[in-house]
């Protein structure tokens, strides 16, 4: 048989694999798996507000969290194998396309890639964690930090943080106007939602949406700040990102209001596992 025949034949095959109903399973276990972690921070943040500040408001606190539930092995291992799903279907998008009318164009094959990539050190983190090898990623303050000492040290350091912050809070400015714009129903399967199921997407959606975008700018301002000090220190990551919110005027209110959207987040991505077309 033709060599080349055969090749075609095995990548044909690859790409109906990837396109059926195991990137489907994997899609759905890897939304579930965010959602867990997104509801968990979001939950970890409200008892900040008030007054409870004994755990991290971050994927290391909410992966301890999660360890002192009943049969909190089982679910560890679970959240890690869903993100290990995530990884792999975004995995199958860089390869094979996403859906929707660009899913095959560069620009969307590279976001897919990165997707890849950070969901494959998250699912790592998580089942390092699980068989206690690890502390979910540690401290996401501490990361912060060192990341950015160890970016200044480099040539052109002090700039390379301030863009990289920037950009961090450019995507958070994209994500909460893209929730606005309700930009997810264009992958989502509408002809199975009925009204109320509608509104729970855009009210988890659009609150989940604007609360993920403002955690991702203010992250970013913080790092931005940091490059203009040239004081790594002044770097933040999750966890006093968000109980900084509770230093604004508005006090620990704008942070009750941030930590339910992110708890709305969560809920979202539950409702994605259930109808995004994948």
């Amino acid at each position: 048989m033709d060599t080349s025949a055969m090749a075609w034949r095995g990548r044909a095959g690859a790409r109906r694999a990837a396109n059926g109903s195991l990137r489907e399973g994997a899609a759905r276990a890897g939304l579930t798996a965010r959602g867990v972690i997104y509801l968990l921070v979001g939950v970890l943040a409200l008892r900040i507000a008030f007054g409870d500040g004994r755990r991290q408001a971050d994927r290391g606190g909410a992966l301890a969290e999660l360890a002192d539930k009943p049969f909190g092995a089982v679910l560890l291992w679970a959240l890690g194998i869903g993100l290990v799903g995530m990884a792999l279907w975004r995995l199958t998008e860089a390869l094979f396309g996403s859906v929707g009318k660009d899913g095959r164009s560069p620009r969307k094959r590279l976001l897919a890639v990165g997707r890849c990539v950070f969901y494959a050190f998250v699912a790592s983190s998580v089942l390092a964690f699980a068989v206690g090898r690890g502390s979910g990623g540690g401290s996401s303050d501490r990361q912060s930090r060192d990341l950015t000492a160890r970016a200044m040290e480099a040539p052109a350091g002090q700039w390379l943080v301030g863009l990289g912050g920037a950009a961090v809070v450019g995507v958070g400015v994209w994500i909460g106007v893209q929730a606005v714009r309700r930009k997810y129903h264009d992958k989502l399967k509408f002809g199975e939602l009925g009204p109320r199921a509608r509104r729970l997407v855009d009210v988890t959606g659009v609150g989940g949406g604007v609360a993920r975008g403002l955690v991702f700018a203010a992250v970013g301002a913080f790092a931005v700040r940091a490059a203009v000090a040239y004081e790594p220190d002044e770097a933040k990551g999750l966890d006093d990102t968000l109980r900084s919110f509770a230093g604004t005027p508005l006090g620990p209110w704008l942070l009750v209001c941030v930590s339910v959207g992110l708890v709305l987040f969560g809920m979202f991505s539950f409702a994605l596992a259930r109808w995004r077309r994948v």
